[in-house]
């Protein structure tokens, strides 16, 4: 989850995660060093009063203006559609769950199995206990196997939500008369925070988002004691 004063984004859980942010490393780079000529460009114009007549008609500069920036968005291009396939990719998923967004919580249903499914409300800050954080604690987590592909069904009863879980990379929208699925794989057990990311209403900020990802077995076990 998100720290105090954090300047960058959350640590990467899944693998689509860890490509996004490589990504994003990427392309700072590249509008960094655009950023920095640009500024160099600026400053020596205007602390100079050398004016170079022969380039203002030279042709080879603007080609050069032209194509130079055309492999740029090239190179920004490519990897973010490479990341956009595999983000839409389903690869015969370990299981399924169905989550519906209502005015204020998460429903819950694991399509794999007969009867288990719970509703998800936040804790009031009153009955938090030491340790759990504001706003961010539910009185149902979903629990999910770890580095097991795993699908998530997810629609809405009333209006627009967004269910997104930043340290794995996901965020859908959540829309009445529509199923939207997404693909998550965690790499590591833990409890994976997130909200909705859609304005639903006057409690839109009273709706979180708990993941823990657990062992197969201990998955397993959880399952059998909720039947």
């Amino acid at each position: 989850m998100a720290c105090p004063f954090q300047m960058g984004l959350q640590d990467a859980t899944s693998p689509i995660m860890e490509e996004l942010l490589h990504f994003h490393d990427h392309t700072l780079m590249i509008v960094f060093l655009i950023s920095s000529l640009v500024l160099y460009i600026i400053s020596t114009m205007l602390t100079t009063k050398l004016t170079y007549t022969s380039t203002m008609d030279a042709q080879e500069v603007e080609t050069v203006w032209t194509i130079l920036p055309a492999i740029i968005l090239i190179l920004i291009a490519l990897p973010s559609l490479r990341i956009l396939y595999m983000m839409d990719e389903i690869n015969s998923p370990s299981l399924t769950v169905k989550t519906m967004g209502h005015q204020w919580y998460w429903s819950y249903e694991y399509t794999d199995y007969e009867d288990l499914n719970f509703d998800s409300y936040m804790i009031p800050t009153q009955e938090l206990k030491p340790g759990e954080l504001r706003l961010l604690e539910v009185d149902n987590r979903v629990v999910l196997p770890m580095e097991m592909t795993i699908r998530m069904l997810i629609s809405s009863e009333d209006v627009l939500h967004s269910w997104a879980v930043p340290s794995l990379g996901l965020k859908t929208d959540a829309i009445p008369g529509r199923l939207n699925q997404t693909t998550l794989m965690a790499m590591r057990p833990g409890l994976y925070y997130g909200q909705c990311s859609e304005i639903c209403g006057s409690n839109h900020s009273f709706m979180p988002i708990v993941l823990e990802l657990v062992p197969l077995s201990y998955f397993e076990e959880w399952s059998a004691s909720m039947l």
